[in-house]
């Protein structure tokens, strides 16, 4: 099958390199042009997925947006039978969708219709789902609400960061391509509508998303460092540093600095009372750092401050970046 696939992420990476293993004959990519990484912003990076087509020798379009006479014109003359989405990162006009004689399919990263939008990963993690997957669906123009042709599911770990989950979806996506088109190319798929009163959404990850409540439950504030984990990382303050959490799982608390000196115990007794503002640092051992939350505690195994490299939680007390009894937040 002739295939245009559009894409541009890591994660878009291994549906492409499935269809060049089984066969599939892709005419061009789609990707987004190059942007400037590093400090000084002065190096444009292709993204994973140009690099794979300039490896295999690929055409590749970079339109800034995919639309006008030009692009169309030369869209066009790759002769898809078919266009395949993942994570391209811009809506595709109807005329795009349209062009291929067998139109578009997108691979979404979570069970349709829960999760429709940008960041269905981290949603899942965030609503405490045990289970998500794949959907491989039709593209139209409402948001993510094309008929399923195939669906693959797996179990949510219950440590498992957004970093980890999206690695294991895009290869489950790229299996879950192979068999869709295969069920397509013998005429054995089967398009099931999906119920748009079972739609939930999630939409682009703003930096206040990331920011902690520590007023929330542990089991909350675990679920937010572990859905942004590693990008754009959950974060706090230290007074004026910002400090990106990681590795956070939730404990039942045992009061205020079970395991601190005496000295530790009786400030944070004296400060704040028996009552723990939620933030205050209880504690730290070979784990890392333990956090009041609105109920109950969250164990932090690692940090990053501001300007520094990331480190073991224990680390940074061990360093006088923090203390039993500082507040965050």
């Amino acid at each position: 099958m002739r295939v245009a696939f559009w894409g541009t992420p890591e994660f878009a990476a291994p549906p492409l390199n499935a269809l060049l293993g089984e066969g599939h004959d892709v005419v061009a990519v789609v990707t987004q042009p190059d942007r400037p990484q590093g400090r000084s912003r002065s190096v444009l990076v292709p993204s994973p997925v140009k690099a794979i087509a300039l490896e295999q020798g690929i055409p590749v379009f970079q339109p800034e947006k995919p639309r006008g006479d030009e692009f169309m014109h030369a869209l066009r003359e790759t002769k898809p039978d078919i266009s395949v989405v993942v994570a391209y990162g811009r809506l595709l006009p109807q005329a795009v969708i349209d062009l291929p004689p067998r139109g578009t399919i997108n691979i979404h990263g979570s069970l349709l219709p829960k999760l429709r939008g940008a960041a269905p990963i981290e949603g899942a993690i965030l609503a405490g789902e045990t289970e998500t997957g794949v959907t491989i669906m039709r593209m139209v123009l409402a948001l993510d609400a094309g008929a399923a042709i195939h669906v693959l599911r797996t179990p949510i770990l219950a440590d498992e960061t957004g970093g980890e989950l999206r690695e294991r979806l895009s290869e489950l996506g790229a299996q879950a391509l192979i068999e869709a088109l295969a069920l397509m190319e013998v005429g054995a798929a089967r398009e099931t509508p999906q119920d748009d009163a079972l739609a939930t959404f999630c939409g682009l990850i703003k930096r206040e998303d990331a920011r902690v409540d520590w007023s929330a439950d542990a089991e909350r504030v675990a679920r937010v460092i572990r859905a942004y984990d590693p990008k754009p990382g959950a974060f706090t303050n230290h007074g004026p540093i910002e400090v990106k959490l990681f590795g956070g799982r939730p404990e039942r608390s045992e009061g205020p600095a079970s395991q601190g000196s005496g000295a530790e115990k009786q400030a944070l007794r004296s400060a704040q009372g028996d009552s723990i503002k939620p933030g205050t640092v209880l504690d730290v051992n070979a784990d890392g750092l333990r956090v009041a939350c609105g109920t109950d505690a969250v164990r932090i195994a690692a940090v990053l401050p501001a300007g520094r490299k990331r480190l073991a939680a224990r680390d940074w007390v061990a360093g006088r970046g923090v203390s039993v009894g500082d507040v965050l937040g």
